[in-house]
């Protein structure tokens, strides 16, 4: 358990290569559009199926 000392988690923290500013935006946009996205389709999924069930007659 050496690293589980100050000096190891220093040593850590310095071998984390960390994303540049310009992949974390994209990443960041990459996210956000896909969260809108499945959003999105799971609204349209629970509005076909309230449709569906009102043209039964539930």
């Amino acid at each position: 358990m050496k690293w589980f000392t100050l000096s190891g988690i220093a040593s850590e923290i310095k071998r984390i290569r960390w994303p540049k500013p310009a992949d974390l935006m994209k990443q960041t946009g990459s996210v956000i559009f896909f969260t809108v996205a499945f959003g999105l389709f799971f609204v349209a999924c629970d509005a076909v199926a309230y449709l569906f069930l009102q043209l039964l007659g539930f």
